[in-house]
């Protein structure tokens, strides 16, 4: 068996690195404008959308800020919530073009978490609160598929249906997944899509000598999807999209009028209700956000390279099925195949990070501009050294890109009303209004449109004067914003 092109065991080293408070830590900033080029974004109808001109309006009831899948999925479950009755003008502000972000540079995964991590997050809070993280993102995943079916786009996002494949490379990663394994299955967590495939039967089927368990999955194209969903927000809202309109500040107006005022660079504009969808960036306008106890920027890189493991003989399940590895450092897919005859599918692999000792793990990294050699050089050689025992052929890479996460010290985004700090999540009047869905620690798709029918559903409650109250679906501490160690709880009413 070849040695892997990345260190394995990374997984507690980065998170200590993560926690880290640091005086070298960077300043916040806006998106880069010349970012690199993501397989994803080679075809954006609405890349430059209202880029140019005067702006739509300049007194309006919500601002989202960012057109990623949490911005686009805010002002879809704002439609579907019945927002479009009340005739509200809402707008989306975007800094560069259009689903830009960290949705459109991503792995292409929509792949719920099926127990992993369940043992620790029992044991820290409570067995139902563990149990509602994994069923939250069964049901996003499942809600997206619903809306996938019944606008008929599985086709138009290549939505496949093929299963995941999680890989152990060290037996300690293997006994961790099974303490979670049946910790979940004691606690009452439903299972009953999950195989186990030990080393020796994955070598056979896969031609990959490491165990691994496979569940329920999908992946597609993600700009596609949320391009679709704003169609449909469109359809039924009074919505405007503004690409390259960053907003540099924000202030809450002491007088008459709109609670707040937006600068732009094409001038300010005045809004009520304000929802921050810009994740890894989120501090850039809440610096309360910036360091340690807020939302960590992170770079995150993938490559698209042809590959076709030479062994197993599951041969088209191998062009289906997605895959992570190496405590989910590693992902990857083969793109769908037009023909059966395609020789050698386009795999989307992302990953790396690990081998970035010297970028410390490319936390605090926000320019996705250009790419880290070291990341890169690991990201060829990998696919190689797994299946097939040798090195990648590195003429095969056919692009490659970055974008920038956002990663939090406890793994749960941040989810609910704008507080004042992270650590002592009071709601202050200064903030009314606000809110904030981001920090998915790379794990956005089957998280990001919960949230945003979370926070959609809070501003509709505030609008009308309501009691907003927690669904049973939703994990509390996502909405206490509480410190891991001091579990200090916030109402959010």
């Amino acid at each position: 068996m070849a040695q892997l092109s990345v260190p394995t065991q990374q997984l507690s080293e980065s998170m200590n690195v993560l926690r880290e408070k640091s005086p070298n830590i960077p300043s916040p900033c806006l998106p880069v404008s010349n970012p690199t080029r993501s397989y994803w974004l080679s075809e954006n109808p609405l890349a430059k959308e209202g880029s140019t001109g005067p702006l739509a309006s300049n007194d309006i009831d919500i601002c989202i800020i960012g057109s990623g899948i949490t911005g686009v999925s805010c002002a879809y479950q704002l439609a579907r919530l019945g927002l479009g009755a009340f005739e509200k003008q809402i707008m989306i502000l975007e800094a560069r073009d259009f689903c830009s972000g960290a949705t459109g540079r991503n792995g292409g995964h929509l792949t719920p978490n099926p127990f992993l991590e369940f043992h620790d997050l029992e044991k820290t809070y409570s067995a139902s609160e563990a149990i509602k993280t994994f069923e939250f993102e069964r049901r996003t995943v499942q809600t997206i598929l619903r809306f996938v079916e019944e606008s008929r786009i599985a086709q138009d996002i290549d939505l496949v249906t093929g299963g995941h494949i999680t890989l152990f490379v060290t037996d300690v990663e293997e006994e961790i997944a099974r303490r979670d394994f049946e910790a979940a299955i004691k606690a009452g967590l439903m299972l009953n899509d999950v195989e186990w495939i030990d080393k020796d039967d994955m070598l056979e089927r896969y031609g990959t000598h490491y165990p691994g368990v496979r569940f329920s999955a999908h992946n597609l194209w993600p700009l596609k999807l949320v391009t679709h969903m704003f169609q449909v927000a469109k359809d039924a809202l009074n919505l405007h999209l503004h690409t390259s309109t960053p907003v540099l500040s924000i202030s809450r107006n002491k007088g008459g009028g709109r609670r707040y005022t937006l600068q732009t660079p094409r001038g300010l504009l005045h809004a009520d209700y304000i929802i921050h969808a810009t994740n890894g960036y989120a501090a850039y306008l809440l610096p309360q956000m910036h360091g340690p106890t807020g939302i960590i920027p992170t770079r995150g890189q993938v490559v698209a390279v042809r590959h076709s493991p030479q062994r197993g003989r599951e041969r088209e399940e191998l062009r289906k099925v997605s895959w992570d590895a190496n405590e989910g450092f590693e992902y990857w897919f083969p793109r769908p195949s037009r023909t059966f005859e395609e020789d050698v599918p386009l795999v989307i692999l992302g990953g790396g990070r690990e081998a970035a000792k010297k970028t410390r793990y490319e936390l605090y990294v926000s320019d996705d501009s250009a790419c880290n050699e070291v990341v890169g050089k690991a990201l060829r050689d990998f696919l190689g050294s797994l299946y097939d025992g040798g090195q990648e052929d590195q003429r095969r890479v056919e692009h490659e890109w970055t974008g920038i996460m956002g990663y939090t010290k406890t793994g749960d985004p941040f989810l609910g009303p704008v507080v004042l700090d992270p650590d002592h999540p009071v709601p202050m009047k200064e903030y009314e209004g606000q809110y904030l869905a981001a920090g998915y620690n790379g794990h956005g798709m089957p998280r990001a449109f919960g949230c945003a029918e979370v926070i959609a559903s809070m501003l509709l409650a505030d609008m009308q004067g309501k009691k907003w109250i927690i669904p049973d679906w939703v994990p509390e501490r996502w909405l206490a914003w509480k410190n891991k160690d001091e579990h200090i709880a916030v109402c959010c009413q």
